[in-house]
């Protein structure tokens, strides 16, 4: 069971000061000393001075004890050091002993050891309650904070618990109840006492034989575990900590009030009156652009800011002092919008502003034209966008619809991989993943068949094959639609047999090309929904990927592209590998897809290009050869001379049959891919049909 043993402190802070010494201090104020050991002391503070004359205003007593000022005091009482005198803030520093209360090895309380203090009579003090904090420190007690006890009941109260399980349970710089505890301090205090309840210490007296109390700026106590066992010193220089203590001029509670009487403090005549914030009363200050002691008459003077331009006062051009305020302004032929804070510029003559205005005024027509093409060409895109079929492609999921400018990143001449009747092929990346893509920017697309745009690029959306490059989306933003197809990074059939990129091709490869390259024709004609034509089957509309994959590329947009000077006007292809019978009827059919890859399979087996310029040498020599006997050994290309004849028999026999002028005598695309791929099977085996 607790016993409470109470520790009382009373911070009674100021001076008892005669009333006549006061008087006489307010008809002379400058003829006593204002300072102590080299410590100013403004008034309304103050020391009497040797003729016993009063120097302070009545409550704020200071005396000069050995070189130092403390807070007049009576009898043997310790007295109090202050200082920090601030006439700004209207706060001072007191330096206030530490309380204690020990304990026997029984565990029973000693006589707490304390001082009694009596000081702040006439109530001008208060102890910062924003600055303060109440400390305890100990391992087994509760500490409270509160006024003077009246009837057993307290104005303010606070406190704080303290407890320690062991000697390493408290650790320096920590304050949070272990062996230290902090708490706020109750605003208006004018006295206060510290009590503890402690309990029983007689396990804990080898590093907390005594508990201890006490208030200090925040920021100067830190705890130490060396504090729990610390001495309190002599009575002279007794353990002590530095407490902010507001003041003010207690004689009315309000400023309104005070103005009212004759000795109203804020004698300057640039000072003005504020209201205390901590206890009752007022403070004086001096007005803005003013500085001193407001509490003497004529103590606010001007403050000349130009002396002190930096963080607190701003002028970029000619400072000028005024009574209360200052002025910045910028020297002759130089302005500014603020000179305060903006450099001074030179101003310009007049010839100069009307060259500069003329000059801005162009930049603003320069804008105004800059907005308008933009708005024209934004209109122009959109009727692009909607006439390319754009409303209807939108809807798509599998189509991407990129904009004009993520386009134009790509088309450089740097990135040009192709040219060729229907136009440039650029090679670039594209979209939030950089995705390797190709660009085709075809020359031109007749108007007839713009119309027609959409439906084109629904039916490639829908091709999904291996054997078929795979139309990513497309731009509509332009007047001639521009395509984006995945990337095909190893150029195509043409170049690999005779462009720069020509590389040798066994038997093996030429068949696996030629089979592949079958097979997504075949997927065209009769896997889709709707039959779909190439229209232009050749070399290089057969791209290749990776480990020899042939990809069709380019088929249906053939009719949309308008050809150059080495096509006719109702031609949609290459004339090379163009079907006889459609040039004279006009009519395309699967067919015509069949006799083109004949000639496709004619050049991948001889390695030598068809030209409809020399009226088809190639194709008019392979069939003067096969009508003859059957062989056309002479025509293949030297690589494949070691090859089995009844391969070649084979595919010449093939190719015969889809270059046949009778139509219905073709074979269909499906029959030819699954004989190319029996082909394959048997070159592989080592199999060979008789």
């Amino acid at each position: 069971m607790s016993r409470t043993l109470q520790l009382l402190l009373l911070l009674l802070l100021g001076a008892i000061v005669s009333a006549d010494a006061a008087s006489r201090a307010r008809k002379n104020i400058a003829d006593g000393p204002h300072s102590c050991g080299g410590v100013d002391i403004p008034y309304p503070f103050g020391i009497p001075n040797d003729n016993g004359e009063v120097d302070f205003r009545e409550g704020f007593h200071v005396t000069c004890d050995a070189g130092e000022p403390v807070l007049a005091t009576t009898g043997d009482k310790i007295p109090i050091p202050i200082g920090n005198f601030s006439v700004e803030t209207a706060q001072a520093i007191v330096w206030l002993p530490v309380a204690r209360q020990c304990y026997d090895s029984s565990g029973n309380r000693k006589e707490p050891e304390y001082m009694r203090l009596e000081f702040n009579t006439d109530g001008v003090y208060r102890i910062s309650h924003e600055r303060n904090y109440l400390f305890v420190l100990g391992c087994n007690t509760v500490g409270f904070l509160g006024s003077e006890p009246d009837n057993n009941t307290y104005a303010q109260f606070t406190g704080c618990l303290c407890y320690c399980n062991n000697s390493q349970s408290a650790v320096s710089g920590a304050c949070s109840g272990v062996g230290c505890c902090h708490s706020d301090v109750p605003p208006d205090l004018v006295d206060n006492a510290v009590f503890f309840d402690g309990y029983n210490h007689s396990h804990k007296l080898d590093f907390s034989p005594c508990d201890y109390a006490f208030l200090a700026e925040k920021d100067h106590y830190t705890f130490n575990t060396t504090d729990l066992k610390r001495s309190l010193g002599d009575g002279r220089n007794p353990w002590s900590m530095p407490v902010v203590v507001d003041w003010a001029i207690r004689d009315s509670l309000t400023c309104k009030e005070a103005k009212k009487k004759d000795d109203y403090a804020c004698k300057s005549s640039h000072s003005s009156c504020l209201n205390a914030t901590n206890g009752p009363g007022y403070i004086c200050k001096c007005r803005k652009g003013y500085e001193g002691n407001p509490y003497v008459r004529n103590g606010c003077t001007d403050i000349n800011e130009c002396e002190r331009i930096g963080p607190h006062y701003h002028c970029k051009g000619d400072c000028k002092n005024k009574q209360g305020y200052y002025e910045c302004t910028c020297p002759k032929h130089t302005r500014s919008a603020d000179p305060y804070r903006e450099d001074c510029r030179p101003d310009f003559p007049r010839h100069a502003k009307i060259i500069i205005g003329a000059i801005g005024g162009l930049f603003i027509v320069a804008i105004m034209v800059g907005i308008w093409y933009l708005m024209k060409e934004k209109r122009k895109m959109r009727e692009h966008f909607v006439r390319n079929g754009g409303p209807t492609l939108e809807k798509l999921d599998n189509i991407k619809l990129f904009k004009k400018e993520d386009i134009r990143k790509i088309q450089k001449s740097s990135n040009i991989i192709g040219r060729g009747g229907f136009g440039k092929v650029y090679k670039g990346c594209i979209g939030d993943n950089n995705q390797l893509v190709a660009v085709k920017e075809p020359i031109n697309v007749n108007s007839a068949n713009k119309e027609q745009f959409a439906n084109e690029i629904i039916i490639q959306s829908r091709v999904i094959h291996k054997n078929i490059v795979k139309l990513i989306g497309c731009c509509l933003q332009v007047d001639v639609p521009i395509l984006v197809y995945e990337f095909v990074p190893n150029g195509s059939l043409h170049d690999i047999l005779h462009g720069d990129r020509s590389m040798s091709l066994n038997m093996g490869l030429r068949l696996q090309i030629a089979a592949e390259s079958a097979e997504g024709l075949a997927y065209m004609h009769s896997k889709t929904t709707a039959t779909i034509l190439h229209g232009d089957v050749k070399p290089a509309n057969i791209l290749i990927h990776d480990e020899f994959t042939p990809k069709i590329s380019d088929f249906g947009i053939s009719r949309l592209i308008a050809t150059d000077m080495q096509h006719t006007g109702h031609v949609i292809g290459d004339m090379s590998y163009m079907d006889p019978v459609f040039l004279q009827t006009g009519l395309l059919t699967d067919k015509s897809d069949v006799y083109s890859f004949g000639v496709v399979l004619l050049e991948l087996i001889t390695r030598k290009k068809a030209s409809h310029s020399d009226n088809n040498s190639l194709l008019r020599n392979f069939l003067d050869a096969y009508g003859k006997d059957k062989s056309v050994i002479d025509l293949i290309d030297k690589e494949l001379a070691e090859v089995d004849r009844e391969i070649l028999n084979g595919l010449a026999q093939m190719i015969m049959q889809c270059l046949n002028l009778d139509v219905s005598q073709r074979p269909e695309m499906t029959d030819v891919a699954e004989r190319l791929r029996d082909m394959v099977k048997r070159y592989r085996s080592g199999i060979i049909a008789t």
